[in-house]
């Protein structure tokens, strides 16, 4: 079952840090594209005040059914238009995905995972990502580099599917949060700024994949 036009729904936004992901926001489907919704600016339960979206924000919608059931569907922030006000556009979800129950992890998973890294200096250096979403990664890197809040990074990240295939993703990265580590290295928090919807579908299949095995182990 799809939500239609004019359907309420409530969204939770997974931020990179993980910081208030239990906040809950209100909007509303302004119109149904063949791969994408339109919904209003969402606004926050309680307080009234709008949640600004980026694109790449990822999303843990539910929406109910003329009988009352919840359904859920986690989904991704493609892009804006602008109608009388402006409006996100959101990843359609596939039949498929849309659920009965809540997936609270939204689409980011624990992944140690090959990623190459450019600077804007030209320096070039390998790590290992912790965990992968379709809204950004976080990896381990050495303190020499020096890398700060507000850096863009340009990546390579290799994925290997299920079934043997392996892919590349490239995509530019801001660094949005550090934490150093006791072992001498730097956790760095990176949101992507600019990767394809194509490169973004394939890191999401990947992260579903991932799901798939935990929750069968």
């Amino acid at each position: 079952m799809f939500p239609s036009v004019n359907d309420l729904l409530y969204i939770q936004v997974a931020s990179v840090d993980g910081e208030n992901t239990d906040k809950e926001y209100k909007s509303r489907i302004a119109d149904v594209e063949d791969d994408t919704l339109l919904i209003e600016i969402p606004i926050e339960s309680g307080s009234g005040r709008m949640r600004r979206l980026y694109i790449g924000d990822e999303l843990s919608i539910y929406f109910l059914t003329d009988q009352g059931i919840k359904h859920y569907f986690n989904t991704y922030v493609l892009g804006f238009a602008d109608d009388i006000v402006q409006l996100v556009r959101i990843r359609r979800p596939e039949p498929e995905m849309i659920t009965k129950v809540q997936r609270r992890d939204f689409l980011r998973v624990v992944a140690k995972l090959d990623l190459a890294v450019k600077l804007k200096d030209g320096t070039r250096f390998v790590a290992l990502t912790e965990d992968v979403g379709g809204g950004g990664v976080s990896l381990l890197a050495d303190n020499k580099y020096g890398l700060s809040e507000g850096e863009q990074l340009y990546c390579w990240l290799l994925l290997t599917y299920k079934n043997g295939s392996i892919e590349h993703v490239p995509f530019e990265a801001e660094i949005v949060r550090t934490k150093k580590q006791e072992t001498g290295r730097t956790m760095l928090m990176l949101k992507f700024v600019s990767i394809s919807d194509m490169e973004r579908q394939k890191l999401i299949r990947y992260c579903f994949e991932r799901q798939f095995d935990f929750k069968n182990r």
